[in-house]
């Protein structure tokens, strides 16, 4: 077999970069600065797998090369004093090479540096090999198997796999440097049938892969925890309350046992929920535990608890309004009274007011303010309930004062037309007569109402202006002289309007008359004349 020692070259470099990686990794891995561990590291690694041995190596002094041998087993058996170091047993089998076979078995520390989800190792291992070979293909020469001392350096990375609760991973790679020494006699030249003899000092890489079994646990499993919460945390007696217990760190593979004790009420259950009766319990404040259990062993036990109130029923509340809150004499108003029992117990109304009358015993009643004065009233409205416990509130209704009477105004009456009388243009005849008769009668009726008499020309009257005041004249002379009417009492003015005609304005006490436009006349300066008939016409001879 002929040796190349680019390829020897070239395993050597594979192997102590896979021992780089492994020691690498350690190293970097400290307690102060690693990634986060899993829950609970393993006690005990079993691994099993495929390996391949790279052999690099001659016999000597024939210089007959080893073989690598492609197909191969392994098993270890790996056993961790803490989460980082252990003791490592592994054996391989690499039988079938071209003109060798390889077994050994080697021990040592392991060290491991566990992370989120992948660990990575490193080990170096010392232990005995037995090697036979280099064998020639017919037989010619050959060694048979001897023990030798072996050295192991290297490490890989195993990723977990999740199923059965992380049991097992998968070793990604282990690359480890192996180093075997044999000795096989003396040597005999080649091709002297027989053994061959001589020394190997052989080196190579050996590469595997497989699965990885996890046993037992570097830390203890955490205790069992409880804790628990009612709800709701107050209520009054009779309500229910719900305690509910939530347990941490159970075994899966065991069964738990719950139970629940309080001290006040009756509480019923035996599961992760208890429902407690409160009707029994008088007010105040009260425990409730928990147990749960799933062994007898420390830390398979555990118990909460957590508190209630049953609080005193409140006491009702209860507010008002009125409708209208402002009213005139003698109407009414709506009091409406919003009672609130805490416990929806029955309720039952009353009500007072401080004047007026006020009638109902359910949440609405009627305020009457007959007889009241002008003012305030204040109704009251109270509420009991079936415990005897009472709450009252109050509202107001103002009665407002009667509104002023109106201010008086004046009214207009009656009008006189003058145009009949051509010759006579301010004689007050019969028609105007029938008018004043009237005003006088609204005159004798209010006894303390005026009279405003405007007199009014039209334009192309000549002396219009003495003919409007004489008409006003002569329309108060008959008021006073036939119908007997104080003069004090009346009047009498010229006007602006356009016509023959007299107006006559009734003035009640109080009232002011509007004198925009009107002339008072001077009655000194204009004489009344008496309503005489007018002269008889002669027929001519």
């Amino acid at each position: 077999m002929v040796y190349r020692p680019f390829r020897s070259t070239r395993r050597f470099i594979l192997a102590a970069c896979a021992v780089g990686l492994g020691a690498a990794s350690l190293s970097a891995q400290t307690p102060s600065t690693a990634a986060p561990v899993g829950p609970n590291p393993s006690r005990v690694d079993v691994f099993l797998g495929y390996s391949y041995f790279g052999a690099h190596g001659q016999i000597k002094p024939s210089d007959i090369s080893y073989s690598s041998i492609n197909v191969g087993a392994i098993g270890s058996v790996a056993y961790y004093f803490n989460k980082y170091v252990g003791g490592e047993v592994i054996f391989a089998a690499h039988p079938n090479g071209v003109n060798d076979d390889l077994y050994t078995g080697s021990a040592g520390p392991i060290f491991r540096a566990p992370m989120q989800n992948f660990t990575l190792f490193g080990h170096g291992l010392v232990g005995g090999g037995r090697l036979d070979g280099p064998n020639s293909h017919n037989g010619t020469y050959y060694n048979p198997y001897r023990w030798g001392p072996t050295l192991t350096a290297g490490g890989g990375m195993d990723y977990d796999l999740p199923f059965f609760n992380n049991k097992f991973s998968l070793r990604l790679f282990e690359a480890d440097y192996r180093y075997i020494h044999t000795s096989y006699g003396a040597p005999t030249p080649p091709p002297t049938a027989g053994v061959l003899g001589g020394r190997a000092n052989l080196s190579g890489v050996e590469l595997s892969t497989g699965i990885l079994m996890h046993f037992g646990h570097i830390i203890p499993p955490p205790p069992v925890t409880y804790s628990c919460v009612v709800s709701p945390t107050t209520v009054y007696p009779g309500d229910p309350v719900t305690a509910t217990g939530t347990a941490l760190n159970l075994n899966p593979k065991k069964t738990a046992t719950y139970s629940w004790t309080a001290d006040g009420g009756v509480i019923s259950g035996t599961s992760t929920t208890a429902n407690i009766d409160t009707k029994s319990a008088a007010p105040g404040t009260y425990t409730v535990k928990g147990h749960v259990t799933e062994g007898v062993k420390p830390g398979e036990t555990a118990d909460c608890s957590a508190t209630y109130t049953v609080k005193q029923f409140d006491p009702p509340t209860v507010s008002c309004s009125a409708n209208p809150s402002t009213v005139a004499p003698g109407d009414s108003a709506t009091i409406t009274a919003t009672g609130v029992s805490p416990q929806n117990r029955p309720l039952t109304y009353s009500y007072s007011s401080t004047a007026g009358s006020v009638s109902g015993s359910t949440s609405t009643a009627t305020l009457t303010t007959t007889g009241a004065a002008p003012g305030t009233i204040t109704v009251t409205a109270n509420v009991v309930d079936d415990k005897g416990q009472s709450a009252s509130c109050t509202t107001t209704v103002t009665v407002n004062a009667p509104p002023p009477p109106p201010a008086p105004t004046t009214s207009a009456l009656c009008s006189i037309n003058f145009d009949r009388d051509k010759k006579r243009p301010a004689r007050v005849d019969n028609e105007a007569k029938a008018c004043l008769d009237d005003i006088a009668l609204n005159l004798q009726r209010t006894s303390d109402a005026k009279l405003a008499v405007v007199g009014d020309k039209d334009s192309a009257e000549k002396k219009g202006d003495q003919l409007a005041a004489e008409r006003a004249v002569n329309a108060k002379a008959y008021l006073v002289t036939e119908k007997g009417i104080d003069a004090g009492r009346i009047s009498v003015y010229t006007g602006s309007d356009n016509g023959k005609t007299v107006t006559t304005t009734l003035i009640p006490a109080g009232a002011t008359l509007s004198t925009s436009g009107l002339t008072p006349v001077d009655e000194s300066a204009v004489t009344a004349k008496p309503r005489t008939a007018p002269p008889a016409k002669h027929k001519k001879k």
